[in-house]
């Protein structure tokens, strides 16, 4: 049997490439990942500054300071305060404040608690236990609200607002 030297390279070549492409496993493409990093709020932190906020809101209250508890509102804000149709926007929810306002009998003395809070680090829905006091310190009226606050332009504002007392006629 005569071989031909080219044929016998040729069978070489190909034996070797037949083993070289069986032996490597094929490269992987690695695939581009979008892989969001999301950061678990502190919600103890966050608790912290809403109650700060609420703190600021009864001082305004209390002293019946409508530019200052307006200025904690967004200008698409909704409150539903008891007794009281939706207000929608803030010319309908001063409405409402001035009217509670006027109502208050001078000397009272206006708190909020902030009991919990839940979301994430850009809206956060608010529990917590509203407090009347008159001027000697004695309980008039509680209360209980739920708000929703949205961070805009780094600091929570609110967006809804609810609010009822417990009892009426205290």
């Amino acid at each position: 049997m005569k071989t031909n030297p080219f044929t016998l390279l040729l069978a070489v070549v190909a034996i070797t490439s037949v083993c070289v492409t069986g032996c490597n496993a094929p490269t992987q493409k690695a695939e581009a990942t979008t892989e969001q990093v999301v950061t678990k709020p502190d919600m103890a932190v966050i608790k912290t500054e809403i109650q700060a906020i609420e703190t600021e809101w009864a001082s305004a209250t209390t002293a019946k300071d409508i530019e200052k508890v307006m200025a904690l509102y967004t200008d698409d804000a909704i409150e539903m305060a008891d007794d009281e149709p939706m207000s929608v926007g803030k010319d309908a929810i001063r409405q409402v404040l001035l009217k509670s306002m006027e109502a208050r009998k001078a000397g009272t003395t206006v708190s909020y608690e902030t009991m919990d809070v839940y979301g994430d680090n850009n809206v956060v829905t608010e529990v917590g236990k509203t407090t009347v006091k008159d001027a000697a310190g004695k309980v008039v009226s509680t209360g209980k609200y739920m708000g929703i606050f949205e961070k805009r332009d780094g600091k929570f504002i609110c967006i809804r607002d609810i609010n009822n007392e417990d009892q009426k006629g205290k």
